[in-house]
């Protein structure tokens, strides 16, 4: 039931939304050099790497680092690179991961590659056995804000509370995050 929710609200969400990609994809490229798409290696359901992709909001020459993890994140950005970071713009693209399969609306945020101590964590509660999402417990309840372990308490506790129930709620919720930039540190 979740995958055909999550095919018919991705058809949806495309239908609406290809017109201000294209606008978002345009205004990267016109903006800085480089492609309009990142493609960053992530990490899926059962530890597999996928190809996730995004709006470049940082410059071609980044770490493959997490945000976090950067000296002074801003000075990486490109000149939309905020608003499009802070509106969760960039995060459009995934749309076709989640068409994929790759990807759910709701989920666990895919960690990226090196990410090893989120893994980690991961592994040993059994989230990694979740198909990760485009938002998540974590992500509506402190985002950049919270800690690795506590992503992952979050991750967990998703886990065992899932259902369709609050899988809408976790996307209300998100929509209105998204809206006021709450979380977003970059």
């Amino acid at each position: 039931m979740k995958r055909c929710f999550d095919l018919i609200l991705a058809l949806l969400a495309l239908a609406l939304l290809i017109w201000p990609m294209v606008f978002i994809a345009i205004a990267v490229r016109l903006t800085s050099p480089g492609p309009a798409l990142y493609w960053s290696d992530r990490v899926g359901k059962d530890n597999t790497i996928f190809k996730m992709p995004k709006f470049r909001s940082m410059r071609i020459d980044t770490p493959a680092v997490a945000t976090h993890l950067l000296d002074k994140p801003e000075a990486w950005l490109t000149p939309i690179g905020s608003f499009i970071r802070k509106t969760s713009l960039d995060e459009l693209p995934q749309l076709w991961c989640i068409l994929k399969g790759d990807m759910s609306f709701v989920g666990p945020r895919p960690a990226l590659f090196n990410q090893h101590d989120l893994i980690e964590l991961r592994t040993a509660q059994g989230v990694h056995k979740l198909v990760p999402g485009l938002t998540g417990w974590a992500q509506i309840n402190g985002r950049d804000e919270l800690s690795i372990p506590d992503k992952v308490n979050f991750d967990t506790t998703y886990l065992n509370t899932r259902s369709l129930a609050l899988d809408i709620q976790i996307i209300w919720r998100t929509f209105h995050h998204a809206i006021q930039s709450k979380g977003v540190s970059h």
